[in-house]
């Protein structure tokens, strides 16, 4: 879709079959950059989400799609991913038109960084490990790994494309069903998505995408329904709790990535203009709409008043402006809400003593008039113990701390519930690998922050969820483990057999 086009009507996908909500509803899709309805969707109910959990459990237990082998299902896989490229271009263009981040952004990292995604999926599923056979007594014990059954996936709007490709294409990589929730503030590349694994081969009922406002009363069925073997969450941290309780009754495996603060030390012998350059690119990305953000600079004393200046005049810099133009660094907010949640903690940081040093406000002119932005933001002299060094802010908005010895800075990185992404500057390979150490995260990035990768996990620590994306950990996840047994020898296992019920073991007596 261009920026010109007529709203699009969408439907969505269950059991096979594209229909709108039972009740009729719809809801509005907006471009953020300017306020202007997109697209309308389907707003499913209660009996809509019921439905597509049926189709998703009939489809799994008839074994249309757990049963084929990893073979047939990887074929498929490398299908849609063929087909991604063929259209990534125009996907692209909808992910940015639709979340508002640049298109550069949507074109050169998530989809292609998405594309590669499915194709490990795809592969790895072919390599999943259980132990080796082992004998036992004249039997043989076998691990087998199989599929957890229906899982249902709720994604997250700051990476509405790249979140589907991690909640639909991991499990269908080991046969699972799906039911997918995109959020409703951002579907349409979902919706596009599901059109392209539809048309790849998957079989009707294995993937069911249902669309429009969640609720308690939608995410409730999702988490609690007695047919969903397995919940996958991308979301914040109060969410994953709710789901938590939500899914406890039928204690169905949960995988969580939650929030993050992520911390951002640099050591006085650090190359600067290097973490300086690093720390753009780890605040701003996505708006700061991301869980990974570099949110909290924590600079050694030294270096604190350089490293606070040059990511000052850099900054100033950043383009800020619609994310279909080329030459936008920086996009608007994906809605007016989330702007008012930043402008709301960006008082409270004033409030409470930081002293603001760049931005703070709406940009002003014309091009900004209609839609949901905000300048690049930093704050200084920000205590550890302050509400902007603690809180998830999701926007564009740094804080730089200072400190002085290395205990210190251990310290005050790992000072927060979040433990999911951290970063560490240095040149000194003990000083970096000591502090990599200490950090209660689940990754650390050495003088660099943004560091993902197909192989390698993606999950944190504390109350930033649990269970991995990413890597053969994530495709593992959505497996089962089970023990089977298999006697040899054609005869009762006299040893157990006597032990449990014989006479012949009992102690003789005088």
């Amino acid at each position: 879709m261009q920026a010109s086009e007529k709203p699009q009507k969408y439907k969505m996908l269950i059991g096979g079959e594209w229909v709108n909500a039972g009740n009729g509803d719809t809801s509005p899709v907006v471009n953020p950059a300017n306020g202007r309805e997109l697209a309308r969707v389907p707003r499913a109910g209660l009996e809509d989400v019921k439905k597509a959990i049926d189709a998703a459990r009939e489809s799994f237990d008839k074994g249309v799609w757990s049963s084929k082998t990893p073979g047939e299902r990887m074929s498929v896989l490398l299908k849609i991913a063929d087909l991604v490229e063929r259209d990534i271009d125009r996907l692209a263009m909808l992910e940015t038109l639709n979340q508002g981040k640049p298109i550069k952004s949507a074109r050169y990292f998530d989809f292609s960084f998405g594309v590669d995604n499915i194709r490990f999926f795809a592969g790895a599923a072919r390599m999943l490990e259980g132990k080796p056979s082992m004998e036992f007594g004249g039997g043989t014990s076998i691990v087998r790994r199989e599929p957890v059954g229906v899982v249902a996936g709720i994604a997250p709007w700051n990476f509405p494309w790249l979140m589907m490709v991690w909640k639909v294409i991991a499990p269908l990589a080991t046969g699972n069903s799906v039911v997918f929730k995109p959020a409703s503030v951002t579907p349409l590349t979902s919706l596009e998505f599901t059109k392209i694994i539809q048309d790849a081969g998957v079989p009707p009922g294995v993937l069911n995408v249902v669309t429009g406002v969640g609720g308690s009363e939608i995410g409730n069925e999702l988490t609690s329904n007695p047919k969903v073997d397995m919940v996958t969450l991308t979301g914040d941290t109060e969410t994953g709790k709710a789901v938590m309780r939500s899914a406890s009754p039928t204690v169905k495996k949960v995988h969580l990535e939650l929030g993050g603060k992520a911390p951002f030390v640099v050591f006085d012998d650090a190359d600067v203009d290097a973490a300086v350059q690093g720390a753009m690119a780890g605040g701003y990305i996505n708006c700061g709409q991301i869980c990974i953000q570099a949110t909290r600079m924590i600079v050694q004393e030294k270096v604190y008043d350089s490293f606070v200046n040059k990511l000052v005049e850099k900054s100033r810099r950043i383009i800020v402006g619609p994310g279909e133009r080329w030459e936008t660094d920086m996009g608007p907010m994906v809605s007016e809400s989330q702007r008012d949640k930043v402008e709301s903690l960006v008082q409270t940081g004033l409030n409470e003593g930081a002293k603001l040093v760049l931005g703070g406000a709406r940009p002003k002119g014309a091009l900004y008039d209609q839609g949901f932005y905000y300048q690049p933001t930093i704050f200084k002299d920000v205590d550890q113990s302050m509400i902007i060094a603690q809180k998830e802010i999701f926007g564009p908005v740094l804080g730089i701390l200072k400190f002085s010895t290395t205990e210190d800075a251990i310290q005050m990185a790992n000072d927060v519930v979040f433990g999911l992404w951290s970063s560490v500057w240095s040149k000194n390979i003990y000083t970096a690998m000591k502090v990599a150490n200490a950090l209660r995260f689940g990754s650390v990035m050495v003088n660099e922050h943004i560091g993902m990768f197909s192989e390698t996990p993606h999950g944190g620590y504390k109350q930033s969820g649990s269970g991995k994306a990413l890597s053969a950990y994530t495709v593992e996840s959505y497996t089962n483990l089970k023990h089977v047994y298999v006697d040899l020898t054609g005869t009762v296992h006299r040893g157990w057999h006597d032990t449990v019920f014989g006479t012949s073991l009992k102690p003789k007596t005088d």
